[in-house]
């Protein structure tokens, strides 16, 4: 056992030499409070098992050495198929937890053995948990025995007695709001629960509170949570959740530079739907001089119209015969037509809602087959308005909205065949149909083109799938450059901000 902490005062504390790092995936809850058939840490949000999200943190979290799993009885077998299916390499042991949450954790710890480690315990249920958030408390451990995460109460909390009646409101400022993960030395938890295992009054309701009690001379370590750190426990819990995960950004990996580009891109066919002009056209000729094959297809330049399957066929066994393989398909093509709904003809509600979301369904059920062989990816395009339908273009907005819903559900119908689904969130960006539908702009107000098409290439050449991946103008960003009108508004899409 080794303590920093709850040595005696007068010893100097030999230096923490930690092992490694596990995290503990706490995922013993039933599902009891959403009335649910199944554990809540089994119920899908944003395409996925609200596990298999939170274990993809500490698979990526470079402090994290070791993934042990606490799984509800009678569900290790469906909690093994799910990291089996992800991948995930740091997950170890899948196992049964106990009858409490304490329980769970003693189970945790003889899962872990006698070494000397640095134990995060963390609530399956809490699947937005941050890269920045482990990393603090990994960190602390070097410091403290103990640590926690908190958050400030926003509400004013009161104490009542038997009879509901207030008797006590702290002071606001001094609460927080408890999250997890909570880590440890895994020598101070240990003695903790050592020394609660002699007291028959013995009940806590988290691994801190065993601390507090059973080792008072121990400080816990306080870092600061996050908002979107939340519990998924109730009902409203589960759309809270699946709404973060809509307007979270993902994070896209750059590489350093031209060569490494080349190296990732250069063999690959990409298949742009709307490649004419603006973003399509931009993405179309980066990866073009990166080595990649590419073939451009829009109303205006070849005649190819995204609703019509027969269109997007012979568009897609083009580059196929050509190439023999299709690893990219994305789709640019997209129109915008303002107005008020009840004042719009009939022929326009017909064509925005044909070429905005038939069209991409269209592609999407066209490329499946082909994106299968080559485990590719479909990229889509979407808008920072399908978070709120805005008047005058109600029709963009809801079909803007439609296109994250179909990326989150064919992410998770198509995972089976390996096959990647994303989709692009720019901001108001410089192109064709922005102009045409909105004038002329301040340039420095709009996100170049260019940019939208880097991030394209990025997200094509990554892992990520099933994520609305945010483009916003860096600052420093030189104003965009002026881009010609087109009327045909069709070739390519602008997705409005």
């Amino acid at each position: 056992m080794t303590q920093d902490q709850t040595t005696d005062p007068g010893t100097t504390p030999a230096p923490w030499r930690p092992s490694r790092t596990v995290a503990v995936v706490l995922a013993g809850g039933t599902g009891t409070r959403l009335g649910l058939g199944i554990p809540k840490q089994l119920l899908k949000i944003a395409g996925k098992p609200i596990i298999e999200h939170t274990l993809a943190v500490f698979e990526a979290a470079p402090e994290i050495d070791e993934i042990i799993v606490l799984m509800a009885a009678g569900h290790v077998t469906e909690a093994q198929q799910i990291v089996d299916k992800a991948g995930f390499r740091k997950v170890t042991k899948v196992i049964e937890g106990g009858d409490t949450r304490n329980a769970t954790t003693r189970v945790a710890l003889d899962a872990i053995g006698a070494g000397d480690c640095n134990v995060l315990f963390h609530d399956a249920v809490r699947p937005l948990l941050s890269a920045r958030i482990v990393r603090e408390c990994v960190n602390a451990l070097w410091t403290y025995s103990a640590v926690d995460v908190a958050i400030p109460s926003a509400d004013t909390i009161i104490q009542v007695d038997e009879n509901e009646c207030i008797t006590d409101i702290p002071v606001r400022s001094a609460l927080r709001r408890g999250q997890t993960p909570q880590a440890f030395r895994s020598g101070t938890i240990r003695e903790a629960y050592r020394r609660a295992e002699g007291d028959p009054d013995f009940a806590a309701t988290d691994d801190c509170g065993v601390v507090l009690r059973y080792l008072p001379e121990t400080p816990i370590k306080v870092i600061d949570g996050s908002d979107e750190n939340i519990k998924v426990t109730h009902p409203v819990d589960v759309h809270l959740a699946d709404k973060l995960f809509q307007l979270a950004a993902a994070q896209v990996p750059r590489l350093t530079d031209h060569r490494a580009y080349s190296e990732e891109v250069s063999g690959r066919t990409i298949v742009v739907f709307g490649g004419s002009y603006g973003i399509g056209h931009d993405l179309a000729e980066l990866a073009r001089r990166h080595g990649a094959q590419v073939f451009a297809f829009s109303r205006s330049s070849t005649g190819t119209h995204v609703e019509r399957p027969e269109d997007v066929a012979a568009a897609l066994k083009t580059a196929f015969d050509a190439t023999g393989r299709i690893d990219h398909v994305v789709v640019t093509a997209g129109i915008l037509e303002k107005g008020a709904l009840a004042e719009m003809a009939q022929e326009t509600i017909d064509r925005v809602l044909q070429v905005n979301f038939v069209g991409p369904v269209t592609v999407a059920r066209q490329s499946l087959p082909y994106l299968q062989h080559t485990k590719g990816q479909l990229l889509l395009y979407t808008s920072s308005s399908y978070t709120r339908g805005r008047a005058d273009y109600a029709l963009y907005s809801a079909t803007k909205a439609a296109l994250v819903n179909l990326t989150q559900a064919l992410s998770d119908e198509w995972a089976e065949f390996g096959v990647r689904v994303n989709v692009i969130n720019p901001e108001r960006t410089a192109t064709p149909m922005r102009t045409k539908a909105f004038g002329a702009e301040p340039e420095h107000t709009l996100l170049a083109a260019e940019t939208v098409a880097q991030a394209s290439l990025d997200v094509l050449i990554s892992d990520l799938t099933g994520q609305v991946i945010d483009v916003r103008r860096p600052p420093g960003e030189a104003p965009a450059v002026a881009v010609p009108t087109q009327t045909d508004r069709s070739a390519s899409a602008a997705p409005v901000g």
